[in-house]
């Protein structure tokens, strides 16, 4: 890795510095100020140095703000976060201290990530945002469910928590968002999913957007959007900064490969995926006794841990983290340039998650994926189904495919 002093100017480079790609940059020319947003919403955007809508933003920002039921596909990391948000909370009415916006996510991670954009977004609106998430004390939210809640960001099975327990009113919800709607269609969320749609008003905006969409997204569709605009701009699957590699290696050889590729790359930031909670440990007690710093994230963790290890890497106090697909959905870490499968993924799905951490909003970003015998029919059946190319990883990589 490169000298810590490099790696920290990283965080102080302007987003406009650095270089993009056709994924964001590919735009019709739009400007914030065309969509006739409320200026507080332009105020809070102009401190968050959003400069530019991106491609998905341009489509469906208008279509939120007309009040269209909504099914997008886009790419990890090219703004789907800001496409629904900012028209949402321009709806909001600032008078009416009810829930008029519900945003699902499948996440604990994902849903005090998402909340803490919307508050952003919100600065100068002075409406009450508010993230519920399993694993702490329902009485806590109760306290501030009596107060004003305008939007709600949280996952499926806490706000069936907070509707069999009758705590607040959603008569008033009119908007209900669903990011990464392909995971929260799964079998796992599909049964309260469907309960909270049925137990919503009738008359209610629906916007859906993830980056792939399986059948169960087309049969929720056809049972709930009715008349909806579909937006896709997935013609090709994985972000175009990010350059794919794979290393043929033996199970025992992995941790050495690791080691190797630490001293040759220049890591700004970097997560290590592993596919069990297991393996995650292991391979983070490994690292240390490398002598690198490391930190881990899965699901069995305790909720307030999992908070300070995810809020700490992406305030960049550290730069390796190893996780399960815990971290493969929506979350965005900017200055992460490199994502390591030091397992490989059982399906394509997974690996398009997960390479996505790196590469963010234009940004440039390699991936790197351990492949073992028993993986190469997953990595030719992954290559088809995406349509791209996972090269064999060179003696040397050049930097400039990820750094800069």
């Amino acid at each position: 890795m490169q000298d810590p002093e490099a790696w920290k100017k990283t965080f102080d480079i302007p987003n406009e510095d650095r270089k993009k790609t056709q994924d964001v940059t590919g735009t019709l020319g739009y400007h914030w100020e065309d969509f006739y947003l409320k200026n507080d919403i332009l105020k809070g955007l102009t401190d968050m140095g959003w400069e530019s809508p991106s491609p998905i933003q341009e489509i469906s920002i208008p279509l939120g703000l007309a009040g269209k039921n909504i099914l997008a596909r886009a790419k990890n990391g090219t703004g789907k976060t800001g496409s629904f948000l900012i028209p949402t909370l321009d709806k909001i009415d600032r008078k009416n201290p009810n829930i008029q916006a519900l945003i699902l996510v499948p996440t604990r991670e994902l849903t005090l990530q998402i909340s803490q954009v919307c508050k952003s977004i919100a600065k100068y609106l002075n409406i009450q945002i508010m993230a519920s998430v399993g694993g702490i004390s329902i009485k806590e939210d109760v306290l501030r469910l009596y107060g004003v809640v305008q939007v709600l960001v949280t996952t499926p099975g806490r706000v069936w928590d907070i509707v069999k327990r009758n705590i607040c009113t959603f008569e008033h919800c009119n908007m209900l968002i669903m990011d990464e709607a392909d995971k929260l269609l799964s079998d796992e969320f599909l049964e309260v999913v469907e309960k909270i749609v049925d137990y919503l008003p009738k008359k209610l905006q629906l916007s859906l957007f993830s980056a792939t969409f399986p059948s169960s997204v087309k049969d929720f569709k056809d049972k709930y959007l009715g008349e909806c605009y579909e937006v896709n701009l997935m013609e090709q699957l994985t972000l175009i900064g990010i350059t794919q590699f794979y290393a043929f290696v033996m199970e025992k050889q992995k941790v050495q490969c690791l080691n190797t590729l630490f001293s040759k790359l220049q890591i700004n930031q970097a997560i290590i995926f592993c596919n069990s909670t297991n393996r995650v440990e292991l391979l983070a007690k490994k690292i240390t006794e490398l002598g690198y710093s490391c930190f881990y994230i899965h699901a069995k963790m305790n909720q307030t841990d999992r908070n300070k290890i995810f809020h700490d890497f992406k305030q960049g106090a550290f730069r390796v983290l190893v996780s399960s697909d815990l971290c493969t959905r929506g979350i965005d870490v900017q200055a992460v340039n490199v994502v390591i499968n030091f397992d490989f993924p059982k399906n394509s799905e997974t690996y398009l998650h997960r390479i996505g951490r790196s590469g963010r909003f234009g940004h440039l970003g390699i991936s790197i994926s351990f492949i073992t015998d028993s993986d190469k029919i997953t990595l030719c059946k992954i290559e088809k189904e995406l349509e791209t190319e996972i090269k064999s990883i060179p003696q040397d990589i050049d930097s400039t495919l990820y750094v800069g």
